[in-house]
């Protein structure tokens, strides 16, 4: 009986080892890849964007898919601190069958980042659109009244039922994976990538005001950071989005209006 109980206590101390190992590489890598984005960022800003992506006169495919990699780059920098939550739980927990819980961790990691990818996409379409038009500046900013129109809109979409109701999907790891837990291998990439879709949902408009301070304007996205970040951890309420969204609101009207 003693022997049995001994066993039971070291493959219970054996397991938590594993967990807590798999929780530090995935934890770890996570960073890692925080590090890497925001390092490549700090690096990059001193030059003009007219350096980092010469001959912008007229758009080719290669500007495009530079454009793409640099907002992809913002995505990981600015979205990818919030995800930590979901990441420490699924390296708990794990995911697929078979997999140990830093390879789930991982794939979770590769959806999100994937739909997040998907929005550089958009966004660089945008942002060629724009150039072609003639509404950006050299500096990648919008003009006054599309300027406007922009913050505006997004200040409006902080208070719709739209954005509470991802919001919500995006504070609590643990409700998320209750309701939305899918087994198998590739469960962990599929919850990924729902995660990701509530995600770019709730923080596409925020995002897209890049066109309005600049894009690669490295204080606007420490902002953008330290809100998504607190706007996720709140709890309750939605405070911090209304008045915000109110502010952008005063300031697309104060732009319209010069």
């Amino acid at each position: 009986m003693t022997d049995r109980l001994f066993k039971n206590m070291r493959n219970a101390l054996r397991l938590n080892t594993i967990v807590e190992r798999d929780r530090m590489i995935a934890a770890g890598g996570m960073l890692g890849l925080i590090a890497l984005a925001w390092a490549y960022l700090v690096l990059v800003m001193p030059q003009p964007l007219a350096v980092a992506m010469p001959d912008l006169s007229h758009w080719g495919f290669q500007h495009f898919v530079m454009a793409v990699a640099m907002w992809t780059v913002m995505m990981v920098a600015m979205m990818l601190p919030s995800v930590g939550p979901w990441v420490a739980a699924l390296s708990t927990i794990g995911g697929g069958a078979g997999m140990t819980q830093e390879l789930s961790a991982g794939e979770f990691l590769v959806g999100y980042l994937l739909v997040w990818t998907g929005y550089s996409v958009a966004a660089a379409s945008a942002q060629w659109g724009l150039h072609e038009a003639g509404w950006l500046s050299s500096a990648s900013v919008l003009d006054a009244w599309p300027a406007g129109f922009l913050l505006i809109a997004t200040g409006v979409f902080q208070w719709t039922p739209a954005k509470a109701a991802c919001l919500e999907h995006c504070r609590s790891p643990i409700g998320f994976f209750l309701t939305s837990w899918r087994s198998g291998r590739s469960g962990p990439f599929r919850m990924g990538v729902q995660h990701g879709v509530f995600c770019v949902a709730c923080c596409w408009a925020l995002m897209a005001l890049s066109f309005v301070a600049g894009i690669m304007n490295l204080i606007w996205m420490v902002f953008v950071t330290l809100f998504v970040l607190v706007d996720h951890a709140v709890a309750r309420g939605l405070w911090l989005g209304r008045a915000t969204g109110a502010g952008l609101v005063a300031w697309g009207a104060w732009l319209l209006m010069l």
